[in-house]
């Protein structure tokens, strides 16, 4: 659980207030936090969902803190990359009004 901290931290959390979000209890987080005990399955995907990282990162396994996710197309440009870049720092309920926004828009061919 190298980078379970590390997350906590950025994005401002208490260890008590990561433990209600996750239904675990504070004592658990600091256990995790401190390599006396690890997460089930279930709980590292929800602070994978949490975090917007992936659980390789969580384990440490990996020092990339952007999940990785297979794209076909990878010949982007700047202005690609860029909004790339942009739609991972997005919060997931964010992510999804940007996801319903550019679904419309592709509807609405000329």
């Amino acid at each position: 659980m190298k980078n379970l901290r590390l997350l906590r931290k950025k994005k401002g959390l208490s260890q008590q207030r990561l433990a209600e979000l996750l239904n675990v209890s504070q004592q658990s987080i600091h256990k995790y936090e401190n390599g006396i005990s690890e997460p089930d399955i279930q709980t590292l995907k929800e602070m994978a969902d949490l975090f917007h990282t992936s659980i390789d990162y969580i384990v440490g396994n990996t020092d990339c803190p952007n999940k990785i996710e297979y794209v076909a197309e990878t010949a982007l440009n700047k202005e690609e990359l860029n909004h790339l870049r942009m739609y991972r720092e997005l919060s997931s309920s964010r992510r999804e009004l940007v996801d319903m926004l550019m679904e419309d828009y592709t509807k609405e061919k000329p």
